[in-house]
């Protein structure tokens, strides 16, 4: 019998899941293709295809050309990468230092997951007008949240007044992204938890280093 209070959730259409499922073998095939060192832009449709056991016609119903599959497959393979970041600047900072290390460790574990593919969309993302435009577009977004929450604590007391919401979300946003593509572009030396401290503590001193010494980091908003 179905519950009065709650509408039952809707089933999945079966064409989602023919998609979810394509899109799946997808960002696996271009994912093994770019491990052994072949540069996105030389790698063919057809090659692609073949690798994910699928026709030429059915990888175009689904992405009209490379840059949009390389846009779909970043979607896909970011959305937990930034899931932790943004909940963290969503959370309570009670933990202190702690709490952001935990998000940059998480950041990285994705980072590595699909590095072969992210590295190739911080390198087509400097030329394609589409990719670029689409991440340019997503980093955007997240140094807007990160400024949102730095204007409610400036607000409340919570970091110093002199602090700017606008400039440190950018400067933020732009050290993560550039020091984690860094350390898996080239060999660093440097350790996963390493970078996540590293990160984690910079994050921390940039935004509560000269906080009022009467208002410690509490809820957002």
């Amino acid at each position: 019998m179905a519950s009065l209070t709650r509408a039952p959730k809707p089933a999945r259409k079966p064409d989602e899941d023919r998609r979810a499922e394509f899109e799946r073998r997808v960002l696996r095939a271009v994912e093994d293709l770019l491990a052994d060192g072949t540069p996105y832009t030389e790698i063919a449709v057809q090659r692609i295809a073949s690798a994910a056991q699928a026709a030429r016609s059915t990888f175009y119903r689904y992405f009209p050309d490379k840059s949009q599959l390389l846009i779909r497959m970043a979607e896909l393979a970011t959305a937990d990468l930034f899931a932790a970041a943004e909940r963290w600047w969503g959370a309570e900072h009670t933990d202190r230092e702690a709490g952001v290390r935990r998000a940059m460790s998480a950041m990285i574990d994705g980072f590595r997951r699909h590095r072969y593919l992210l590295l190739a969309l911080s390198e087509v993302a400097a030329y394609d007008r589409d990719v670029g435009a689409y991440w340019r577009g997503r980093v955007a977004s997240f140094v807007d949240l990160v400024r949102i929450r730095l204007e409610a604590d400036r607000a409340a007391g919570r970091i110093a007044a002199d602090l700017d919401p606008a400039a440190t979300a950018l400067v933020l946003a732009a050290m993560v992204e550039r020091s984690i593509t860094t350390a898996f572009a080239v060999r660093t030396g440097i350790g996963d938890d390493e970078l996540a401290a590293a990160l984690g503590r910079s994050i921390w001193l940039v935004v509560y280093g000269d906080a009022p010494t009467d208002a410690g980091p509490s809820p957002t908003a």
